[in-house]
């Protein structure tokens, strides 16, 4: 099943920054493996923000949960999630 997941992370004012960075590229490492596996398939920034779009492929929604919310960041993050499927005009 594929989903378009947009995350935006709202740190806390005040908020220990050399624990978020820290977090941050836990973030970043746990991105690549599930990118290296095939279920995290694109990852875009929205310009300007603490943002991205992205696109996953999972079995179901209980494993999108179990890895959206297994991210470092989760705690600060606000996540919209659409379910996808094949339009038909898609040559792919």
């Amino acid at each position: 099943m594929l989903f378009q997941v947009q995350i935006v992370v709202h740190i806390p004012h005040g908020a220990d920054m050399t624990a978020i960075k820290a977090l941050s590229m836990e973030e970043i490492e746990v991105a690549k493996t599930l990118q290296r596996a095939g279920k995290w398939l694109h990852i875009w920034r929205i310009a300007g923000k603490w943002a991205n779009i992205s696109i996953f492929n999972v079995g179901d929604t209980d494993e999108l949960h179990e890895i959206l919310s297994s991210l470092p960041l989760f705690p600060y993050m606000e996540i919209e999630v659409t379910a996808l499927c094949r339009h038909p005009a898609s040559v792919e």
